[in-house]
């Protein structure tokens, strides 16, 4: 079995097949949550999902990394505790992680 040759266009077709997913999954989404009705149990998962996202997207990171995501996970969600800025938590982590490699 041989791959399919798009040439040039073969990266454009894929960020373009990957948006055009992208886009049916959120739409398909709202979509679905017309049709459920929205009980206080539903109520409660939804508005624990963005933090359950966060959780399983950074633990394998810090798990795999050690020490130094571990700390800079740390001053990112204290600065983001304290001042409530996103990009200022965002620097204070990678700073935090450089400084602690630079260390190590």
């Amino acid at each position: 079995m041989s791959a399919i040759d798009f040439g040039t266009h073969g990266v454009l077709i894929a960020i373009i097949a990957m948006a055009a997913a992208t886009y049916a999954m959120r739409a398909g989404g709202y979509w679905l949550m017309a049709y459920v009705p929205l009980t206080p149990r539903v109520r409660r998962m939804l508005e624990a999902s963005p933090g359950a996202v966060i959780v399983a997207t950074v633990i394998p990171i810090v798990v795999r990394e050690g020490l130094p995501a571990l700390v800079a996970v740390l001053v990112g969600g204290g600065v983001m505790l304290l001042w409530r800025r996103d990009y200022l938590a965002v620097l204070a982590g990678m700073a935090a992680a450089a400084g602690l490699r630079a260390l190590l």
